[in-house]
Order: C-alpha cells, then structure tokens, then sequence
C-alpha cells in the first residue's frame, strides 16, 4: 500500500497513496458540487457568458445573410425552449419523486439518498431547468437590447448548442427511467456505495493513523462534543497538524457512522492540556450530519442491505428471494476485505480504532437471521455466505463468521424448525472457528 509520511507539524514528506481522508474543505466542497443547483448555475452563466461573448466577438464577425436569419429566428427558439422545459422539467420532477417514495416503500428510506444523488438524474433535470433559465435569461437581455444583429447570432449558436444538449438528455433520461428506483437497481447502488466506502478504508488502514487496539489513556485530556449528531467524516490532516503543534497523541474515540450526544468524548490527549484554540481545532476536524452517509461509513452501507433484506422477509412482503440476493452481494462486498500489512502511518500521532470484523458480521447477518427464521432456504443461503467468509478469509471472519452461524441456528431453535432441517443447517456453516486468533492486522 502505498503511503506517506508527516513531520510534527503535519507537513508530507512523501506523496501519500491514491487516497487519504479529505480535508474538512474539500469534502464539503464535494458534498455541493453533488447538488443539483451547481448544475443549474452553470446554464445561468452560460447566459451571461453568451452575453458577453456577444458584446466582445459580434463587432468582428464579417456582415452576410446568415446573420440576419439567425437574428430573427433566436427570439422564437428561445420562447419554444423556454415554455416546453417548464413542463419537462415539471414532469420529469414528478418522475424522480415517485422513484423515491417508491425506494422507500419498498427498499429502505436510507437508500433514497443514493438516488437522489444519482449523476444521470441531476445531469438531466439541470439540463432541463438549466435550459429554461437559460432561455429566460436570454429572452430578457434581448428585450434590453443588448444584442445587435451579430450579437444576436451569437446568441442563435449556443442557443442551438443548448437544444443539442436537451436532446441528448432527453434521450438518456428515456433509457435511465427504464431500470431507475426499481429493486435490483437500489441494491446495486447501496453495494457500489458500500463497496466503495470499504475499498477506501481498505487502502487507507486506521483512516492513514496508528492503529489503536486498546483503550485509549485513562490520565489524558477529553475534546468532548458540542453538539449532537453523526460522525459523517473526519479532517485527519487537521487533527495531525494540531497534534503536532501540541507535541501530543490523539486517541479517536469516535469514527465515521457514531452517533455522539454534548458531553460525549471526541477523543483523548495524551500529553500537556490543550487551550481553547486548539480544542475549537480538534472539534473542527470533525462533521456532524443528521443522518449517517456512505462515503467513509462501510458499516452503513451493510446496514442498509441488511435492512432491505429484513423488509423482504416481513410477511406483509414476503419476498425470500431478496433476501437471498442480498445475502449474495454482502458476500461479495465482506470477501474484499482481506488483511494488509501496513507499509507507512500518513498521520503518526493520531491513534485511530478499529472496524472490527465482528461488528460487520453482525451489520450484515444477524438481522436476516433473526427475521428470517422460519424460511430454511434463507438459513441455508445465510450458514453457505458464512462458510464461505470463514474459509476464504479465516484470519479475518473465522471467529465472526462461526458465532454468527451459531446465533442464526439458535434463531432456526426458536422457530421451531424440523430437526432434519437445523441439521442440514449445521452441515454446511461453520460451526467451528476456523482460526483460533484473528491477526491484527485484519482490522481496518
């Protein structure tokens, strides 16, 4: 893995890796650019843009017939486009809702975020708002006359550009509508999702810090929360620089996806006391939100496939093969996670704790056994998906994945399946660790 290192003051000697937890900042900036009025903006200042190209490259366009066409045909372009995006963009906003509401209903209310943020979707519904503002704009600054033939030619060609681009929306928008907010289609974002979210912390082991195996010192000094919330991320390098300049050890108390009260400790210096600046610091470092997210929280994602496979199980749907499915993909998503030597600590003095195996063992499988007691081909998906973790990282899930076997057959006891049935169960899980210790360096 490749990785870099720091000097106390938080300076990087060497290039970190392909990924280090993004400044405070920078991740913020990412969370806007998500939003769909960046988008719409960008149309606004095309207008703008046009208006002013229009002012400055017009008196050097040559005089011949074609400007004269495109001068008088660019006002009706815009009334046709201004007055058609309305209702696309009204009608395709409907659509997007019901998707939604649909997901939600259907799925889980947490995979609804996952949607909403969906390229395509925000790509097209900015075209269409966009090239409405778009042609609002342009229909004013045509009323101010600001625009002489020429400039009014101008203003025809990215006009035209603008119609292109609504056409190709248009036609990607049809297509998208096809297979967006259907089930396969939410369970394969909440797996991308959370597959990426653990392909991240994979590659940056104790988020770039020292692992932190044990409790953190009972002598050291608690940054204690302000507020209540969830952890959404963590400013590592800004902890690293406060760190250093202190000439102390930070011990995380809190990752990415914990939910924290005013009063609950942030975490622990181990060194002199830290004043009011640097504690404000330290508390800056990190993001709260009202609900949890994906990006740096691979234990949410779990969450959330699991919780899609409990909605499938209830008898007002059930719907077993869901389940079953999901099975498959927390699977998929768990057998990446293999144990990595660290070759480098990015940020040495702040101690981080680990994602432990067990905790998303659990995440991921013991709602499904618990709701899913009575259905004996679930058992048998969920005791074949633990046998296979136990076997393809022993060093990693053997212990987790064996409890967890012996928890869903306990569940089969409590639904009172047939004899021969938890038999069958017990044949094909593991009902023994298949390693007696888990290494360290299995935790992320």
């Amino acid at each position: 893995m490749p990785a870099g290192f720091v000097d106390d003051t938080g300076r990087t000697r060497v290039q970190i890796g392909l990924f280090i937890m993004l400044s405070g900042k920078l991740w913020q900036l990412r969370l806007i650019l998500r939003k769909i009025w960046v988008r719409v903006s960008a149309f606004a200042l095309l207008a703008l843009i046009s208006a002013i190209l229009a002012q400055l490259v017009a008196p050097l366009l040559p005089r011949f017939p074609g400007v004269q066409t495109g001068a008088e045909a660019v006002e009706q372009l815009l009334v046709v486009l201004a007055t058609s995006m309305l209702a696309v963009t009204t009608f395709s906003l409907s659509v997007a809702v019901q998707a939604f509401a649909a997901a939600a209903q259907t799925a889980t209310p947490r995979a609804t975020a996952l949607l909403q943020e969906d390229p395509t979707t925000q790509n097209v519904l900015a075209t269409f708002l966009g090239a409405f503002v778009f042609s609002l704009l342009g229909l004013v600054a045509l009323q101010a006359d600001l625009y002489d033939a020429r400039g009014r030619l101008i203003l025809f060609a990215v006009t035209a550009g603008v119609v292109a681009l609504v056409i190709v929306s248009l036609i990607r928008w049809i297509s998208h509508l096809m297979e967006f907010g259907r089930m396969e289609n939410i369970l394969d974002r909440v797996e991308d999702a959370t597959t990426a979210a653990l392909d991240r912390r994979l590659r940056s082991p104790f988020l770039g810090g020292r692992p932190l195996l044990t409790a953190p010192p009972v002598d050291g000094h608690k940054v204690i929360a302000k507020a209540a919330g969830y952890v959404l991320h963590l400013d590592m390098q800004r902890l690293q620089t406060v760190a250093g300049e202190m000439g102390a050890n930070l011990y995380l108390s809190r990752l990415p996806g914990s939910y924290v009260a005013p009063g609950a400790p942030l975490l622990v210096v181990e060194g002199r006391a830290p004043d009011d600046a640097q504690v404000h610091k330290m508390r800056a470092a990190f993001s709260f939100g009202r609900q949890r997210v994906f990006d740096d929280d691979p234990r949410f994602g779990l969450i959330v496939l699991s919780e899609i496979a409990s909605r499938a199980l209830s008898p007002a749907v059930n719907d077993p093969g869901t389940a079953i499915g999901v099975i498959g993909r927390l699977v998929r998503i768990l057998s990446r996670w293999e144990p990595k030597e660290m070759e480098g600590t990015a940020f040495p003095r702040v101690h981080v704790p680990p994602i432990l195996p067990e905790e998303a063992i659990i995440d991921a499988f013991r709602p499904i056994a618990r709701d899913g007691a009575g259905m004996i081909e679930v058992h048998l998906h969920l005791q074949k998906a633990l046998g296979l973790l136990a076997d393809t990282a022993p060093e990693v899930f053997g212990p987790a994945a064996s409890a967890m076997a012996q928890y869903d057959l306990d569940c089969t006891r409590r639904a009172d399946l047939p004899e021969s049935e938890r038999a069958q169960l017990s044949s094909v899980g593991p009902t023994e660790p298949r390693s007696p210790r888990v290494r360290a360096n299995a935790f992320i």
